[in-house]
């Protein structure tokens, strides 16, 4: 079937984004595939990770979990929102491991696996999920695969990164696991006494740029192509879209293109989104509408119905101009989209 929407996607920037992250951190990378490999499709990202040889791997929930089907060799799946009252009997019968976040998490994988390798989750200020300092007793008898904690201002230069370092690396003295593992991607950045044995990269992988660290490091993994549907002339003083928003000068050649807000790209790109087709650049005129978008085509004479105009999606310049976090901007792509890898 013909799609007029694709996400054509990078297998070897997505690999080595993660071999730089596993050089910068000098320990063990991992991967988190939770949300679909961040949209992009997590089977496929897994498997092309492991095929670089990562052998780390992280999703959110059990259904996640299945949802990835058979593991690369020797790789290992750790389910990071842990085993609620109804998940035990898919934890049980999965060969995943439960991230622990709770007293009744771990209370309730003693009783139902005793001896069985888990991981646990410490909150060291983010107050988000993971045991508190008082509730440390409470391991005692688990068989502790990993220990980890999240920063939670990784990404900024704030006092709090220090403090969760020291809080973590106190943990880690005193409770007995096979790894420690603190940093995200942005954590790596922070450098090597924010590794420990594991860091567990997540948007970087996918071509997000967590610090000023990684500029120029990390490569775009994801570009979105839309279908041209109509190429049109816009009057001098006509206006194009919803609400007429956008009047034109000139006459203006306007490509009417496959993409909306339903697929991801969000109303915020009205005024500063654009596409590019063989170099030149098609700035988004109007509004985005649930379906479509029209990009100013004078630059590309020959563009017209049928063919495929990149938009631009480079996750720090995207941010900027759409006002959406990176991890929106990657996570909110919708299933329309064809995904292609090269």
């Amino acid at each position: 079937m013909h799609h007029a929407l694709r996400l054509r996607l990078d297998s070897a920037a997505l690999q080595n984004n993660w071999r730089w992250l596993q050089r910068v951190a000098g320990v063990a990378a991992g991967a988190a595939v939770k949300a679909d490999g961040y949209g992009l499709g997590a089977r496929e990202v897994t498997r092309r990770l492991g095929a670089a040889g990562c052998r780390d791997f992280f999703v959110s929930t059990w259904a996640e979990a299945a949802a990835l089907g058979p593991m690369p060799e020797a790789a290992t799946l750790s389910v990071l929102h842990g085993v609620g009252p109804d998940d035990l009997k898919t934890a049980l019968a999965s060969n995943a491991r439960p991230v622990l976040n709770t007293a009744a998490q771990v209370a309730r994988w003693k009783a139902a696996a005793p001896g069985r390798a888990c991981d646990v989750m410490v909150d060291t200020g983010m107050n988000r999920l993971g045991l508190r300092g008082e509730e440390l007793h409470l391991l005692d008898g688990l068989t502790i695969d990993t220990l980890m904690s999240h920063l939670a201002c990784a990404d900024e230069d704030h006092a709090m990164n220090a403090v969760q370092q020291g809080r973590f690396a106190a943990v880690a003295a005193t409770v007995s696991a096979k790894r420690y593992s603190l940093a995200n991607s942005a954590g790596i950045c922070l450098g090597a006494d924010y590794a420990f044995d594991l860091v567990r990269p997540g948007l970087a992988l996918y071509g997000g740029v967590p610090r000023g660290e990684a500029e120029g490091h990390i490569a775009q993994v994801a570009f979105p192509e839309a279908e041209v549907i109509q190429r049109r002339t816009v009057k001098a003083s006509e206006t194009i879209g919803y609400g007429a928003t956008w009047t034109a000068t000139a006459d203006t050649e306007a490509a009417i293109v496959n993409i909306g807000y339903a697929d991801g790209y969000l109303r915020c790109f009205a005024g500063s989104g654009s596409g590019s087709v063989a170099g030149a650049v098609l700035p988004l005129i109007g509004r985005v509408s649930m379906d479509l978008v029209a990009l100013d085509a004078n630059a590309a004479p020959q563009l017209a119905e049928g063919e495929w105009v990149t938009m631009d999606y480079a996750l720090p310049a995207a941010s900027d101009a759409s006002g959406l976090s990176q991890y929106e901007l990657l996570t909110g792509l919708s299933p329309r989209f064809e995904r292609r890898w090269t």
